[in-house]
């Protein structure tokens, strides 16, 4: 993945610790990679773990025209090969089915043109709700990569299907998506 660039979307789930370790990861790659957080996402990680894993100030706003000066949707979507959102949570699943754009990672997700894959992580009912699976089959059929989630301990205490990929699964499944040709 030398010379790559990887745009990392981190939404709000407890696996958005797993998110530092396939940042990591993709750094000893050899991919530049950018981390996007939401709101939520700082509930769990701070940017600074982020930041400090990629060399690289940690997008987190719409408006930042000291990093962004064109806007961080349109400068990363410019600058990034692939988008891997990870944990997906079922509002970032749900936003991105439905065309929302109210925060950058959702704004992004409308403005990237490369291959999205996202990395699904909620508790076990979640995942299983017919409307989550509709926007996964959404996504899906609008050319959207998943990593689905796997069976475990889940933080709720519960084991199911619902705990995020492996970060090194993940990675994987990147360097896959990169091997690809571009279809023009």
């Amino acid at each position: 993945m030398t010379g790559r660039e990887i745009i990392v979307g981190c939404s709000g789930g407890i696996a958005a610790y797993k998110t530092a370790a396939l940042v990591s990861g993709l750094v000893q790659a050899g991919a530049g990679v950018s981390v996007v957080m939401t709101d939520s996402a700082r509930q769990f990680i701070g940017p600074a773990t982020f930041a400090a894993l990629t060399g690289r100030p940690v997008a987190q706003d719409v408006f930042d025209e000291t990093h962004y000066p064109l806007g961080a949707h349109i400068e990363l979507a410019d600058r990034g090969e692939l988008l891997c959102v990870a944990p997906a949570t079922a509002n970032v699943l749900a936003k991105a089915a439905q065309g929302l754009a109210d925060d950058l990672l959702s704004t992004l997700l409308l403005s990237f043109t490369g291959p999205i894959l996202m990395a699904p992580a909620m508790n076990c009912e979640m995942w299983e709700k017919p409307a989550v699976q509709r926007n996964v089959a959404q996504l899906r059929h609008d050319g959207f990569h998943f990593v689905d989630p796997e069976e475990g301990w889940l933080s709720c205490r519960r084991r199911g299907v619902g705990r995020m990929a492996a970060p090194d699964k993940i990675v994987q499944a990147i360097g896959q998506l990169l091997s690809k040709p571009k279809v023009v």
